[in-house]
């Protein structure tokens, strides 16, 4: 009869050498010795992207989550003990923004693969002792891992994977300068160390920092080269993730971690940085800063719910494409109570003509709404249309007569005054604040336009609030 202890040993070096996120796990409690690994999905998520760069299924990855998620025990530990683990003849290189921080992940990789565990799960992977530096040892069938930094010399290396793991200091983000100096030794330094250009791997990892970041740069000038696994600290939408064979829904409003992380602790932390920092580090959608109309400072927020509601507005600006490339489908719901515009609630996706007429009649019959707003234009026309021949009757056609950006700058005194309020801990917040605040030089203007429909519409039709325009008054 075997020995139960040896079958469950074998099972376990089985289960480390086929999946990454159990051997995430089992490197946790090596280097971490006395702290307790917390489990969560967001580890056998990353986990699963790196298995599929590791089998070449994915070449170019990009992975922004905020801080303190194990994204570099994750990436830059684990996972190259991992590949060498499979392969010692690999080459892995790996970069940070400091080498000292670069030395200590290589340290953390050193002292997995010198582990007990580790050389039994792996006999034929042995350090070269002649080779067997802290920031660079070798395998005794020529493989390494190369810890180095950003603006480091790595001349005369080279190899089949290339991590880069944080490459901005938090502390000089702001500057020009040193961003593009990053984005310049990217470019021109770190991408030639690739010894296979058709299947060698690169993956960068990071924090968002700024809207011209690494990521940002790389998103903006070649998103369609890279596979991208944004995984922000609370959802401001909804996200569907491939995790293996199946797929994982994350709602808008759900916490990255809710058996660690609390939500009034994340509202400090956003007090702390201030919701430009935390945008990016947390939310990993930096907004853009004094670029547009509205200048942040100008919007006023509520924190309770209002106790008595007027009447409520919704404003919708649609659109029936679904591709990445095309505009959104939003509706911004507004409570008047008094003088004052509560916005409620922000919805934002891409829809087919079909899904959109399904969403807008349900929303329209569970919940009553004294006006619709639906801007008369293409998808919106045969909304309005089929929306009428249903015998809905609180539908208003909106012919917007003036240009996006003047229709915008009317909207701006009611910001100012304090008469448009914003929900302080919506989990959209982000979203909005990145697009009105960036107006007209952001990449989407749909929220945008929507609330201009709804400020116009109220300015035409309700003469009890007056607002005072500064260039007037």
């Amino acid at each position: 009869m075997p020995n139960p202890e040896y079958t469950d040993s074998r099972l376990l070096s089985s289960l480390l050498r086929v999946d990454l996120s159990s051997f995430i796990n089992k490197t946790f409690n090596t280097i971490n010795p006395g702290t307790t690994f917390q489990p969560n999905w967001h580890i056998d998520l990353i986990a699963s992207y790196l298995e599929r760069v590791t089998h070449g299924k994915i070449k170019r990855l990009i992975i922004n989550i905020p801080p303190r998620s194990l994204k570099s025990i994750c990436v830059s530990v684990a996972w190259p003990a991992w590949i060498l683990g499979q392969d010692p003849t690999k080459r892995i290189i790996v970069a940070c923004y400091a080498q000292t921080l670069s030395t200590k992940h290589s340290l953390d990789t050193r002292a997995v693969m010198t582990s007990k565990w580790y050389q039994e799960l792996y006999p034929n992977t042995l350090l070269n002792k002649k080779q067997n530096l802290q920031s660079k040892f070798m395998t005794t069938k020529h493989g390494f891992r190369l810890a180095t930094s950003v603006g480091g010399s790595i001349t005369g290396e080279g190899g089949e994977v290339l991590i880069i793991d944080d490459p901005h200091n938090p502390t000089y983000i702001n500057s020009t300068k040193m961003r593009n100096k990053a984005v310049e030794w990217f470019e021109q330094t770190f991408l030639t160390r690739l010894n296979d250009k058709n299947n060698g791997k690169i993956v960068l990892v990071m924090q968002r920092l700024h809207t011209e970041d690494l990521s940002g740069y790389l998103l903006k000038n070649t998103a369609n080269v890279w596979e991208i696994l944004k995984i922000p600290a609370i959802a401001d939408k909804e996200y569907s993730y491939d995790l293996f064979h199946s797929c994982i829904t994350i709602k808008q409003g759900d916490m990255l971690h809710k058996n660690r992380d609390k939500f009034k602790n994340l509202q400090i932390i956003q007090n702390e940085l201030g919701t430009y920092n935390f945008a990016a580090q947390y939310l990993q959608s930096p907004i853009q800063k004094n670029a547009g109309l509205l200048e942040p400072n100008m919007i006023q927020y509520y924190d309770q719910y209002p106790t008595h509601i007027d009447f409520t507005v919704q404003s919708w600006d649609t659109a029936i494409k679904i591709n990445d490339t095309n505009d959104y489908t939003v509706c911004t719901t507004w409570g008047i109570s008094g003088q004052y515009y509560y916005l409620l609630n922000l919805f934002r996706e891409r829809l087919s003509y079909p899904k959109l007429k399904i969403i807008v009649t349900d929303n329209i019959t569970k919940k009553h709404h004294r006006y619709i707003l639906i801007e008369d234009k293409a998808s919106g026309q045969s909304l309005i249309q089929d929306l009428k021949s249903q015998g809905i009757t609180n539908i208003l056609a909106q012919k917007p007569k003036l240009d996006k950006v003047t229709r915008f700058t009317v909207t701006i005194p009611y910001f100012e005054s304090g008469i448009i309020l914003i929900p302080r801990n919506a989990s959209w917040l982000t979203l909005l604040l990145s697009e009105i605040t960036s107006f007209p030089y952001g990449n989407h203007d749909d929220i945008v336009d929507s609330i201009s429909q709804f400020i116009n519409f109220i300015r035409q039709n309700n003469t009890k609030t007056k607002v005072c325009i500064r260039t007037i008054c």
